[in-house]
């Protein structure tokens, strides 16, 4: 996996990744963003964290990714063994739990 480069970059990689960090996580806007920055005593512009989550939310997208898609099979296997319970139930009368799915008929 390759690193990230800061370089050619005013503050340092903690203030870009926290910046950054802070949109995608909580979905607050850029302006939100530069109010948090402020209280924190720096002084960035909403167009410079614009410019940031353009250049290194993709980058950090790609490095969660591997870890994002293990989630999401555990999570598919479980659900899909949850629906398969559900299949082999005999008192469920619903048509999306019923083995026979597609036909009008319920067991």
């Amino acid at each position: 996996m390759t690193s990230i480069s800061y370089a050619r970059h005013r503050f340092p990689p903690a203030v870009l990744q926290h910046a950054v960090w802070s949109y995608l996580r909580f979905s607050l806007s850029y302006r939100d963003i530069e109010d948090l920055l402020a209280e924190r005593g720096l002084d960035i512009c909403y167009e410079t964290i614009r410019r940031w989550i353009a250049r290194f939310g993709p980058l950090f997208a790609r490095e969660t990714a591997p870890h994002l898609s293990e989630i999401s099979e555990a999570i598919t296997s479980r659900s899909s063994a949850a629906v398969a319970s559900l299949d082999c139930d005999p008192g469920v009368k619903s048509a999306a739990a019923c083995p026979c799915r597609g036909s009008d008929e319920l067991p």
